[in-house]
């Protein structure tokens, strides 16, 4: 007789028998990685997690954290995580914007992740919310984020691609949770608010100093909304710069004047005096300014629209700073990582 169509029953697929009695063919799931080299297509987020393994400088990093890496479990218990597992599944936090819960959900639901992070389902044990917190919190007791942001701009440097040569100044704000249905019932105190144009803002200011040829950042500062960006113009320049760059809300006399000298470009955007009209060489001056400074915004775009970074995840300046040299470390290899890997 005929034999039926294949059917699908509790995950296996099998066939029916014929009228000769033949027992059902049960399909043998493949193991997971042999799953996974039998792809045809590699998707988007494989794509970037590939080229993002490339180009991370892991041994000099690992080097950093591995002093304060505890050796053994807590009370003679599990050991802990492999350094390595517990740091490659930070920077996936970073890069898809997941909490502590979301990163744990994430390795049990997503195959590309736990390739990355070097975990194979069955056989080596996920860490759960609260060991990924906690490695979170030994980075930000450290201070080891900020240790990794020096460590990869000393990686680029080496590499040849950050020339010193001028600086970009700018800022953003990064916006904070307005709301008190919280357990403190209050907004973050660390907080506060800022007029932009015609709309107010609240939380907190990143600051950077953005290598004029190559895009990358090589100085950071965090303070609240309201602290006005000229006030921390000192912190984000190197010293060795030939010419420095901003909009008009870094406009200093003084500061022109200490920066002049031969072979020195002064490139913040001219402004009209009160009361009168700008003049129109400054006019085109501003203009070749506004080229210049538009290379400043891409590291903002890609820690906000490509790692999706657009309000703090914690309560107050220090976790939030830590996060954001973690975050502007790894937008520093993203920028690039075409040059590194070629």
């Amino acid at each position: 007789g005929k034999s039926e169509k294949p059917r699908v029953l509790s995950g296996l697929r099998y066939t029916v028998g014929d009228d000769n009695g033949a027992s059902p063919m049960p399909k043998q799931p493949a193991f997971p990685g042999l799953r996974h080299a039998m792809k045809k297509k590699q998707t988007r987020r494989e794509k970037f997690l590939s080229e993002m393994d490339a180009v991370v400088p892991w041994p000099g990093m690992l080097a950093l954290i591995g002093p304060h890496y505890p050796k053994v479990g807590l009370k003679g218990g599990r050991p802990p995580m492999p350094l390595e597992t517990m740091l490659r599944i930070y920077f996936l936090q970073n890069w898809y914007a997941l909490s502590d819960p979301m990163a744990e959900e994430m390795l049990y639901d997503s195959d590309a992740m736990r390739q990355f992070a070097g975990i194979e389902l069955g056989d080596d044990r996920i860490p759960d919310e609260t060991t990924i917190l906690n490695f979170r919190h030994l980075l930000e007791k450290h201070q080891l984020t900020e240790k990794l942001f020096v460590e990869v701009n000393t990686h680029l440097a080496d590499q040849g691609i950050t020339l010193c040569s001028g600086t970009l100044v700018d800022a953003t704000i990064i916006d904070a949770p307005s709301s008190t249905k919280n357990e403190a019932k209050a907004r973050d105190p660390e907080m506060s608010s800022t007029k932009k144009g015609n709309d107010w803002f609240f939380g907190m200011k990143a600051h950077v100093g953005v290598d004029a040829q190559s895009g990358i950042v090589h100085s950071l500062e965090t303070t609240t909304a309201k602290t006005h960006d000229s006030q921390v113009w000192d912190d984000l320049l190197h010293g060795k710069e030939a010419s420095v760059w901003a909009d008009k809300g870094y406009v200093s006399a003084a500061r022109e004047v200490a920066f002049s000298g031969p072979d020195k470009f002064w490139g913040v955007m001219r402004k009209a005096p009160k009361g009168s009209e700008l003049h129109p060489i400054d006019e085109d001056i501003n203009r070749i300014i506004a080229k210049v400074r538009a290379r400043v915004e891409h590291p903002f775009r890609v820690i906000k629209r490509q790692f999706g970074y657009i309000k703090t995840r914690y309560r107050g300046l220090a976790k939030n700073r830590a996060q954001l040299f973690t975050l502007f470390a790894l937008g520093n290899l993203f920028l690039v990582r075409r040059k590194l890997m070629a």
